[in-house]
């Protein structure tokens, strides 16, 4: 497969971070195709997006950030709050990164922790999303509160058991990953890589796998990650929280895509926790993959996305 042909790296300086960015390449006086932003989760950057980005390079005016904290983007120390990490905070990251390329309204699609970005920017600032795809996701608020589980939370505790591991104080979690030994978050980031239903990593390109190894394993990255996830648990929830007792919900169309091999599958509804929370239109399927849709799928990802963002 061709890797980010047709695409440019890019850093933007926005809301006291350095993004880095893969943006698509335009030529002076080519129409502009419709903006669409592509947010990866943990715990990879931008690059899993490589192989739906090359199917829909023709459509779309692809910008595919690495999110604060992961990537080549900054991984700069959590506030005692972690709200530097918050989503809230994650999504005006991706907002000033819109502004500089001059882009009003745009298609979101996240995975994972981007989905939760991309969930918070939505209801943040629903002028600017005309509809959004949320991947293997269900609200973070009603996975951590066990909603519309199938099975005892003990269940989903073990599968999910990084959600509670990497809210910690730190440092012992990042030392616990392998904060001062390479080797050893080697072996944590191919296991989480390897799990939730994914059949090893086989379904990753080597130099995907590479890159993923270079920007984790590393003491301010596996701290960076435990920020967000530090975020999740207290602040976001906060935001959450807040939100629904105001009645706030999502203003777009919404398409849920998950993995039916996965741990959304198995242990939640989310079809019907996304309706929940959406005041627009909500479709969605369960895709023949585990939890790394987008590179385990992306000839379907990218016909799903292809169908509903138009």
């Amino acid at each position: 497969m061709p890797w980010f042909d047709g695409f440019e790296l890019r850093s933007f300086e926005v809301n006291g971070a350095s993004i880095n960015a893969r943006v698509s390449k335009t030529t002076l006086g080519e129409p502009m195709r419709p903006a669409l932003l592509l947010l990866h989760g943990f715990p990879q950057s931008h690059v899993m997006w490589h192989r739906v980005a090359q199917r829909l390079a023709g459509d779309y005016f692809l910008v595919m950030p690495d999110l604060r904290g992961y990537g080549d983007s900054s991984k700069t120390a959590g506030l005692p709050d972690h709200s530097n990490y918050s989503k809230r905070n994650m999504a005006h990251d991706m907002i000033g990164v819109m502004d500089a390329l001059g882009v009003n309204r745009f298609f979101l699609c996240g995975h994972d922790r981007g989905g939760r970005v991309a969930h918070r920017l939505a209801l943040d600032h629903a002028a600017r999303v005309s509809k959004l795809c949320v991947i293997d996701i269900a609200p973070t608020l009603d996975m951590y509160e066990g909603r519309s589980m199938s099975e005892p939370y003990m269940v989903f505790a073990r599968a999910y058991y990084h959600w509670f591991h990497m809210l910690q104080p730190a440092p012992l979690p990042e030392i616990m990953m392998g904060a001062n030994h390479p080797e050893t978050a080697k072996a944590y980031l191919h296991a989480k890589l390897g799990g939730w239903g994914s059949a090893g990593l086989n379904y990753i390109e080597p130099r995907a796998l590479a890159d993923y190894e270079r920007s984790f394993c590393n003491a301010e990255a596996l701290h960076a990650a435990c920020e967000d996830y530090r975020a999740s648990a207290g602040i976001d929830l906060e935001h959450d929280r807040d939100g629904r007792a105001q009645g706030l919900k999502l203003a777009c169309e919404l398409l849920v895509l998950w993995g039916e091999r996965g741990v959304v599958h198995r242990l939640f509804d989310p079809m019907a926790l996304w309706r929940a929370q959406c005041g627009g239109d909500v479709s969605g399927q369960a895709m023949p993959a585990g939890h790394f849709i987008p590179e385990e799928q992306p000839e379907a990802t990218a016909r799903a996305l292809r169908n509903f963002f138009h």
